[in-house]
C-alpha cells in the first residue's frame, strides 16, 4: 500500500513537471514573439506622445491646461526614457511658476524626485525632496512624499557599504515606511506592496504569496504595474529555490514589460542570468542584448549597473561558444573541402576511364580490322602453314595427352557411380532413406569431384606446357604477375588461359567447364588483359605458348 502511494505520488509530481514545462516553453514563444513586436508597441507609445505633444504646442491652449497636458506626456515617458522625461518635469516646474500655484509647482518637484529615486538617482531624490517643506505640502501630495523617503532610503542603505551610515538609513527607511502605511488604505496596492515586503523581508513566503495574489487579481496584464507585482512574485519563489515558476513569472514580467513599452525594467536581466545558469547561452545572450537596448534607451545608471556585471559573463561565454561553433564550422568546411577534392578527382578518373574505355574499344577494333587483315596475308605465306603444321602437331600430341586421361576418368567415375550405386542400395535396404536424403542434399560430393577434376586439369596441362605458368607471366606487367603456392596446381585466371591456350575461347563453353557464371569468367579475362603488356595481342600470344 505504502508502495502504491509513493508511485502515484511520484506519477502526480511527474505530471505536474510536464505541465508547467510546457507551460514554460509556450510562455517563451510568446516572449519571443512580442520582442519580435517591440518596435510595433514602442511605435504606439510614440504616437500617442506625439498626440499628446501636438495638444501641447496649440496656441490657444491656457497655462493650466498645458501644465496638466504636461503631467499625461511625463506619465508616457516616465518609464521609457529618463531624459525626455526629466525634461518636460523641468519645464512643467516653469509652466507652475508662471501659474503662481505653489502647489503644482510642489507636486512637480515631487514628481522630480520620484523620477530619480525610481532611476538609482537616490541622493538626488532626497537632496530635491530636503527642498520641500512637509508642513507646507497638501494632503493629497503627503503620501507620494513618504513613498519616495522610503525608496530613497532604502536604496542608499542596500548600496551603502559603511555599517554606520547604512543603520542611519535603515531606521530612516523604517520611519518613513511606517508614516506612509498609517496614511494608506489598507486594502490599496501601495499598503499591500509594503505588507508583501515585510512578510518577504521575514521570509514568510506564504503569506508573502497570499498578499502577491491579492494585488495580482486587481492588476491587469500589459500594464506596468502588473510587469512589477509578477516581478515580486518571482522574487519569492526564488527565496524558496522554486526555479521554474520563478521564470515563468519573470517570462510574464517581462512580456508584460514589452507590450507596455517599459524600459526601466529588471526581468530580462534577471531570466538571461538564470538561462546562463543552465547553459542556455544563447537564450541568455539574446535576452542580455535585449535589456542592454532598453536600458540605453531609458538611460538608466541604476540599470547599467545592475545589468553590466551580468553582460560581461554572458558576452564573454557567449563569444566563447562563438568561437567554438566557429573552430567546428572550419572544420566542417575543411572536411567538405577534402569530399569536394576527392569527389572532382574521382569525376576526373571516371572521365579519364571512360575516354581510356572508348579508346581501347576504337584499337579493339582496329585490331580486329589489322587481324583479319593478317589472317588472309599469312594464308598465302609458307610461315602460316609451318605455324599451322606445328599446332596440329602440338593438338595431337594434347589430344593424346587428354585421351588418355579421360579414359583413365571415365573408368574412375564408373567406379564411383558403381560404389555411390551400391551405397544407396545399402541404404535403402536398410531403410535409412531418411539418411540417403540428407546425404543427397550435400554438395559436398560434387566439389570433391571438382577439386579431383581441377587437379587433374591441372597436373596434365602443366605436363603438356610445363614452361606455361613462367610463360604467362612474362606477358604481364612484372608488378602484377601470378604466384602460384604450389608449382603442380593452377589458380582461376590460370585455368582461364589455359582453357584458351587450348583452343577454348568462348567465355560461354570455358564458364561450364570450370563451373563459373560467365560474367565471372569476363571478369576474369577483362582484368588479366589489363594487367598484359600488351593488352591487344594478350590472348592470342597466350595461343602461342609452348
Amino acid at each position: 500500500m505504502f508502495r502504491k502511494a509513493i508511485i502515484f505520488v511520484l506519477f502526480l509530481f511527474i505530471q505536474s513537471w510536464v505541465i508547467c514545462q510546457n507551460q514554460l516553453d509556450s510562455l517563451l514563444v510568446q516572449l519571443d514573439k512580442s520582442m519580435s513586436r517591440r518596435d510595433f508597441y514602442d511605435d504606439s507609445k510614440i504616437l500617442r506622445i506625439k498626440n499628446l505633444e501636438d495638444l501641447l504646442n496649440e496656441e490657444t491652449l491656457s497655462l493650466e491646461n498645458k501644465y496638466f497636458l504636461t503631467n499625461k506626456i511625463i506619465g508616457e515617458y516616465e518609464k521609457y526614457s529618463f531624459d525626455r522625461a526629466l525634461d518636460y518635469i523641468e519645464k512643467n516646474i516653469s509652466v507652475a511658476q508662471n501659474i503662481g500655484d505653489i502647489n503644482f509647482e510642489k507636486e512637480s518637484r515631487l514628481k522630480l524626485a520620484k523620477l530619480l529615486v525610481t532611476s538609482g538617482r537616490y541622493k538626488e531624490a532626497i537632496d530635491v525632496l530636503n527642498t520641500i517643506r512637509r508642513p507646507e505640502l497638501p494632503e493629497k501630495l503627503l503620501n507620494l512624499y513618504y513613498f519616495i523617503f522610503k525608496e530613497g532610503y532604502s536604496g542608499l542603505s542596500f548600496y551603502t557599504s559603511v555599517k554606520r551610515i547604512k543603520t542611519n538609513y535603515s531606521q530612516l527607511y523604517t520611519i518613513y515606511q511606517d508614516s506612509l502605511l498609517q496614511r494608506l488604505d489598507p486594502n490599496s496596492d501601495e499598503s499591500l506592496a509594503l505588507v508583501e515586503k515585510g512578510f518577504r523581508d521575514q521570509r514568510d513566503i506564504e503569506r508573502a504569496l497570499k498578499v502577491n495574489s491579492q494585488r495580482l487579481n486587481k492588476v491587469k496584464p500589459s500594464t506596468p504595474k502588473y510587469s512589477l507585482i509578477t516581478f515580486e512574485r518571482s522574487l519569492l519563489f526564488e527565496l524558496i529555490g522554486d526555479i521554474e515558476k520563478q521564470k515563468k513569472f519573470l517570462i510574464l514580467s517581462a512580456i508584460s514589460d514589452i507590450k507596455a513599452s517599459v524600459k526601466d525594467n529588471a526581468s530580462l536581466t534577471v531570466l538571461a542570468m538564470i538561462y546562463f545558469r543552465e547553459g542556455d547561452i544563447e537564450r541568455a545572450h539574446k535576452y542580455i542584448d535585449f535589456s542592454v537596448e532598453d536600458a540605453e534607451l531609458f538611460n538608466s545608471k541604476l540599470r547599467f549597473v545592475n545589468i553590466s556585471n551580468t553582460l560581461s559573463v554572458i558576452s564573454k561565454a557567449y563569444e566563447e561558444k562563438s568561437l567554438e561553433q566557429q573552430k567546428e564550422l572550419k572544420k566542417m568546411l575543411i572536411f567538405i573541402s577534402v569530399l569536394a577534392l576527392f569527389l572532382v578527382i574521382t569525376i576526373v578518373y571516371i572521365y579519364r576511364q571512360i575516354k581510356r574505355l572508348s579508346s581501347a574499344r576504337k584499337s579493339l577494333k582496329d585490331a580486329n580490322n589489322q587481324l583479319q587483315n593478317l589472317n588472309k596475308k599469312l594464308q598465302l605465306t609458307n610461315a602460316d602453314l609451318n605455324r599451322l603444321y606445328n599446332e596440329l602437331s602440338d593438338s595431337d600430341r594434347i589430344k593424346e595427352q587428354y585421351i588418355g586421361t579421360f579414359l583413365n576418368l571415365y573408368s574412375d567415375y564408373i567406379n564411383k557411380l558403381d560404389t555411390y550405386r551400391k551405397m544407396v542400395r545399402k541404404y535403402i535396404v536398410s531403410n535409412k532413406t531418411k539418411s540417403l536424403l540428407e546425404l543427397t542434399k550435400s554438395k559436398q560430393l560434387i566439389d570433391n569431384e571438382l577439386n579431383i577434376f581441377y587437379e587433374n586439369f591441372d597436373k596434365s596441362f602443366l605436363h603438356i606446357y610445363p614452361n606455361f605458368v613462367e610463360q604467362f607471366n612474362n606477358l604481364l606487367k612484372e608488378d602484377k604477375r601470378i604466384t602460384i603456392k604450389d608449382s603442380n596446381c593452377l589458380n582461376t585466371e590460370l585455368r582461364i588461359f589455359a582453357l584458351i591456350r587450348l583452343g577454348i575461347s568462348s567465355s560461354s563453353k570455358i564458364s561450364k567447364i570450370l563451373r563459373y557464371s560467365v560474367n565471372t569468367i569476363y571478369n576474369y579475362r577483362v582484368k588479366v588483359k589489363n594487367n598484359a603488356l600488351n593488352r591487344n595481342d594478350f590472348e592470342d600470344m597466350v595461343k602461342k605458348i609452348s
